[in-house]
């Protein structure tokens, strides 16, 4: 199965403020594909908390592009395609959602597998477990990590 492997980080609470997008794709078992991409979230209004968990602060994103923009790049990794997230359906997926919407941008079809529903751990656990590297909350790092663990998963189904 080929598939995108995807994680946002946001400026605040409001889900529409991404400010990070990690972007793996994986074919035929192989990653041919990785994207770290700084997005300028709304306002560039970051809360203290969520700086505190991934570093990131307006200085960081202040010369970035808004989502509408990085959507063009990201697009066809996501539309009609399989996506996995850790914790995407409590997070990943509807802050895409979300965010597409403040754009007015159509979410657009997609398969969804979450790592998270699937191995019942939290991520750092499961990279501990199955000793994958893991700079927890850079996105790209969660998703080349949830691309490992979603390759293992489809690995024991055969």
């Amino acid at each position: 199965m080929n598939y995108t492997a995807i994680d946002f980080e946001t400026a605040q609470g409001k889900r529409n403020s991404i400010c990070q997008v990690g972007l793996v794709r994986v074919e035929n078992q192989k990653v041919i594909e990785k994207l770290s991409i700084l997005v300028r979230p709304p306002d560039n209004y970051y809360f203290y908390h969520n700086t505190k968990i991934h570093g990131l602060t307006s200085i960081n994103t202040q010369n970035s592009p808004n989502f509408d923009v990085v959507w063009k790049q990201i697009e066809p990794f996501i539309k009609n395609q399989h996506v996995v997230a850790h914790n995407g359906f409590g997070f990943d997926f509807p802050v895409l959602n979300v965010t597409l919407a403040h754009y007015g941008i159509h979410t657009p079809e997609y398969e969804k597998h979450c790592t998270l529903k699937i191995f019942k751990k939290k991520l750092n656990l499961l990279c501990q477990e199955y000793r994958i590297p893991l700079n927890h909350h850079d996105a790209l790092s969660d998703a080349m990590a949830c691309a490992k663990l979603f390759h293992l998963y489809l690995r024991d189904l055969k």
